[in-house]
Formats: structure tokens, C-alpha cells, sequence
């Protein structure tokens, strides 16, 4: 078996095993690339011309005002789309944000072309398209509402653990990124974490001391 169809068959196997031969024809037309970690992979005004699968890595997706602060919208995980390219392929727009490379990261990429030929000739495919697309609009509205609504101690002390470990190889820079937050705001509520003895802050590195103080919070 090719490498291709190895990839296709691990990380998309509905695609594989479907028989529709519009499906057959994005498999055969699909390119793998990979991309370096760091690497801008859209950027604001940029034109949309292919769909992307993701296959490895991590890419997230992020506006920037004016000001330079960095608000994170999403990330593109193994096994997602990008809504953004979704969105810009269906409207023919231009994108309106940036994506970027957080670790070296591997996908496909199909043509536009057959993107749309396949979208209204494959009733597998629109369901595939729709329901991601949804499903991830979904959350970034879910996102926004945290973002506008919940106190942002609660926010950070539930992304401190989402990361699942006790070391957090995280700037602060980063964090608010994460949290479409200010760096002074996060670095403020982290010191008042520290005071309370729930963390330990490092230089480039945060520790949780106190798992259930941080739960608590929410």
C-alpha cells in the first residue's frame, strides 16, 4: 500500500473505504505537504485556493489587532479541517486571520477545484464539510463567550490544567494568546496564584503546586 493511501486509511478511514468515485478522485488528487513549526501558513488578505486535512502536528489559527495582542481562535489538530479555509473556499473571500505552525506539522492538501467539484457531487463529502464546519464554528463561539463573559481567573486556572502536567513550558506571552487576554493581565493573576502558593513561577516555566486549589476555583 502507498504511503498516501497508509495516511488516508489511519487518520481519514471513512474517505478510504468510501467507494464514491468523486472521493476516489480527491484521494489520487490529494498532495502531502509539511510544513516547519513556526511557519505562517495563512495569512490576513491571503487568497484561499486549497482545502487542508491535517495528518500531524499543530497548527493554530489567530487574529492580531492593531496593537500587536494576539487573540488564539483555534487549533488545527490531526484529524480536523480548518474552518477558516472552509469558510474562505465556500465564500470565495480572503482570509481575515492568521494561521500559524506550532510544531512541525503534516497535511493534505487538495486543489480548490476538486474541493468544489467533489462538494456538489458527493453526498459523503458535503456531510463531511458541513459537519466539521459546524462542529467548529461551534466552538469558537464557545470560545468567544469565554472570552467576553468568564472571569478570566477562572479561565486561566482551567488552562493551567487542560495542559495535564504539573511543569507548563509556557510563556506568558503565550498563555494570553490562548486566553485572548493582555500579557499584564495573565502575569497579575498568575503572581496572585503564586501568593496563594498554587503555582511556582519560573522563567519560560510554570509549576502547579496545588492541583485542587485551582479546580476549586471553578
Amino acid at each position: 500500500m502507498a504511503e498516501n493511501e497508509q495516511l488516508w486509511e489511519k487518520h481519514f478511514p471513512r474517505f478510504f473505504q468510501c467507494k464514491d468515485p468523486c472521493v476516489k478522485q480527491l484521494i489520487a488528487a490529494a498532495k502531502k505537504v509539511v510544513i516547519p513549526a513556526g511557519q505562517q501558513v495563512f495569512y490576513p488578505g491571503g487568497s484561499c485556493e486549497n482545502y487542508l486535512l491535517m495528518l500531524a502536528g499543530n497548527i493554530k489559527a489567530q487574529l492580531i489587532a492593531e496593537n500587536g495582542r494576539e487573540v488564539l481562535l483555534y487549533h488545527v489538530l490531526p484529524g480536523d479541517s480548518c474552518v477558516l479555509t472552509t469558510s474562505c473556499l465556500l465564500s470565495g473571500e480572503s482570509y481575515p486571520a492568521e494561521a500559524v505552525t506550532e510544531q512541525e506539522s503534516t497535511a493534505f492538501v487538495i486543489p480548490g477545484k476538486i474541493f468544489h467539484q467533489c462538494l456538489s457531487e458527493s453526498i459523503f463529502f458535503q456531510q463531511f464539510v458541513f459537519n466539521n464546519f459546524a462542529s467548529r464554528l461551534s466552538s469558537i463561539i464557545n470560545r468567544i463567550e469565554q472570552v467576553v463573559f468568564a472571569p478570566i481567573d477562572l479561565r486561566l486556572s482551567k488552562l493551567l490544567l487542560a495542559y495535564n502536567t504539573k511543569q507548563i513550558n509556557k510563556t506568558h506571552q503565550e498563555l494570553a494568546s490562548e486566553l485572548g487576554s493582555a500579557r499584564e493581565v495573565v502575569s497579575r493573576h498568575l503572581k496572585v496564584f503564586e501568593a496563594k502558593g498554587w503555582i511556582l513561577l519560573r522563567r519560560g516555566m510554570i509549576e502547579i503546586i496545588d492541583v485542587v486549589a485551582l479546580k476549586n476555583l471553578g
